[in-house]
């Protein structure tokens, strides 16, 4: 199976199938003990998060919620790179993790378009190896100021909060995916081991998790945004510090694109009231059960 896996001969669903088969052709074990595994209360509360991240990003609810969280905690970088982290650690509570950062990332890029120009995130995109064969890369945006090394500055600066933005996604991703059962399959996985081997012991179910790990959550994602906004000087602890006109006139301008995506939304629809019920549905049983 693990070459299969490797070398995609067969169909990753058809390779992982292959127990059903060989184990009792092979006598290991009868099918009455290897069906079972496949259909185990954790398998199917993992799926229905997949199914549930689907859904939400079906009917941009993740963007809904992200613009207007970014929104209310303003423009300047470490405050974005604030919203976005809470945001992603949010969703990561209840969705996988690569659901998340995946849902996440292309309104981290859209900012940096706006705050930095296309042409600014392409170029560091294929720095960072995303190269894109036959195509060629706009001319670089030049700041418009007069000193060569205040130029030089700004630059480094941009560079240091594109990393910060993208850096700052799937830490907090990680992060929020610690806080519940259904954050990360590793926690699914550990619940049913537990059940597994110690049948009658009760004692972790989602609530008790919750209780234990939201607290260190929220711990962990204020000490990394401080990490990350003060070691790429997106937040500076010298008050006198004189911010650049570009970088105002940069600021302001992704405020009006926020809004103005958060508008191209148009009215709530009712599709995004079913998809919102149902999370809630979801998040009200198994804090029950």
């Amino acid at each position: 199976m693990a070459l299969y896996w490797c070398t995609e001969a067969l169909p990753l669903a058809v390779t992982a199938m292959l127990p059903i088969v060989l184990f009792p052709f092979l006598g290991i074990l009868p099918s009455s003990k290897v069906c079972p595994q496949y259909f185990l209360d954790t398998n199917f509360l993992f799926l229905s998060g997949l199914l549930m991240a689907a859904a939400i990003e079906e009917w941009n609810l993740h963007r809904r919620i992200a613009l207007k969280v970014l929104m209310l905690v303003g423009v300047q970088p470490a405050r974005l790179i604030l919203g976005m982290m809470i945001t992603t650690a949010f969703l990561s509570m209840w969705l996988s993790n690569t659901a998340s950062t995946a849902m996440m990332l292309p309104i981290a890029n859209a900012i940096l378009k706006s705050l930095y120009g296309e042409s600014f995130c392409r170029e560091n995109t294929i720095k960072s190896g995303d190269n894109i064969p036959g195509k060629e890369l706009p001319e670089k945006v030049e700041i418009p100021t007069d000193n060569h090394s205040d130029m030089e500055k700004e630059r480094e600066y941009q560079n240091r909060i594109w990393k910060a933005f993208l850096i700052s996604i799937p830490y907090s991703a990680s992060i929020g995916g610690t806080a519940t059962l259904t954050g990360t399959a590793p926690n699914l996985i550990l619940l049913g081991q537990l059940r597994s081997i110690f049948p009658g012991c009760d004692v972790i179910n989602f609530g008790s998790w919750f209780i234990f790990a939201f607290p260190l959550m929220i711990l962990f994602l204020i000490l990394s945004w401080l990490w990350i906004s003060i070691s790429h000087g997106a937040f500076s602890l010298r008050k006198s510090e004189k911010k650049p006109e570009i970088r105002s006139d940069a600021e302001a301008k992704a405020k009006e694109v926020i809004r103005e995506d958060y508008r191209k939304l148009g009215p709530v629809m009712n599709a995004v009231y079913l998809v919102f019920d149902c999370f809630f549905l979801i998040v009200t049983q198994l804090c029950i059960f």
